[in-house]
């Protein structure tokens, strides 16, 4: 149909079947028959050939009129996917979680910036539920996801870029705020924040998990953290207990303490995740920053 369409409109530009058909580089009869067939799927006349040349009928003009933007918007489209598929791409559309970005994410775009000074970068803040549904609607290209991303590895080229060991977050007032470190078979009485399913995705079945395989026990839960601002004010206000990655030390609150984990299985596995497909050259680029950084750190 896009051929018949394309060469309707250079058919009315030359006023000529056979100046079309020269111009297409096929033949006359050919050219006819394309349309005979576009007046088929239309369901009329398109044409009206006379002695002096060939003309459009008045659905002729109409559609010529309106698929002309409609052609070039399709080319247009077809050109920038081309370009990506290829590896030319000028945006690298980056979800990202905030708490990990001065660690991983900022000297990785230093170093992109430096090898490809051309390249756009387009920054969301995203959670990992968020992440997750934005690379499946082709909306990211990349996620640096934390934990979930490995939940979509199936479907994406995934990386892990750090295991992390853990800190428990407990309010200052804690009996255990005084320690250097805790084993989880320690919190075994304690009540644990709540994630949601939507923004963070198998976070509560992993800490389940992390607790009977290093605590033995099965965790009780209270309440759900909406942010990272929420879960340090339930922890303060409430004395419920978070597990968190090691990059959370970046992140001090006011009313809270940080305290190792000491448990040997007890970890954090950080992941990137991005679409499949041709790995262009400024997204290789990025990847590579990404581990750099993650070993220096």
């Amino acid at each position: 149909m896009l051929a018949q369409l394309r060469s309707f409109l250079v058919v009315i530009e030359e006023s000529s079947l056979r100046s079309a058909a020269t111009r297409l580089h096929i033949s006359q009869p050919a050219l006819s028959r394309q349309m005979q067939a576009l007046e088929n799927e239309v369901g009329g006349r398109l044409l009206e050939r006379t002695s002096s040349g060939v003309f459009p009928t008045a659905a002729g003009h109409a559609l010529a009129a309106k698929i002309q933007p409609v052609l070039a918007s399709y080319d247009a489209v077809m050109a920038d996917a081309q370009r990506l598929a290829w590896g030319e791409g000028e945006q690298l559309r980056i979800g990202y979680l905030a708490s990990a970005a001065k660690m991983y994410l900022a000297p990785a775009l230093t170093a992109l910036r430096k090898a490809h000074p051309k390249v756009k970068v387009k920054l969301l803040d995203l959670s990992p539920g968020e992440q997750i549904a934005a690379l499946r609607a082709g909306e990211i290209d990349l996620a640096v996801a934390g934990q979930e991303g490995g939940l979509i590895a199936p479907d994406f080229y995934v990386r892990k870029l750090a295991t992390l060991p853990l800190l428990a977050v407990v309010s200052a007032e804690h009996p255990l705020a005084s320690r250097k470190s805790v084993r989880l078979a320690e919190l075994k009485n304690e009540r644990f924040l709540r994630s949601p399913e939507s923004e963070m995705p198998g976070r509560d079945r992993w800490l389940a998990r992390l607790c009977r395989e290093c605590g033995g026990f099965r965790p009780k839960f209270g309440l759900i953290a909406d942010s990272v601002a929420d879960a340090f004010t339930l922890v303060v206000n409430e004395g419920l207990i978070a597990i968190v990655p090691d990059y959370f030390r970046e992140h001090p609150a006011p009313g809270v303490v940080l305290i190792p984990v000491e448990d040997a299985g007890a970890t954090w596995d950080f992941f990137i995740v991005w679409q499949r497909g041709r790995t262009a050259g400024p997204l290789r680029a990025l990847l590579d920053a990404l581990s750099v950084a993650a070993d220096r750190a």
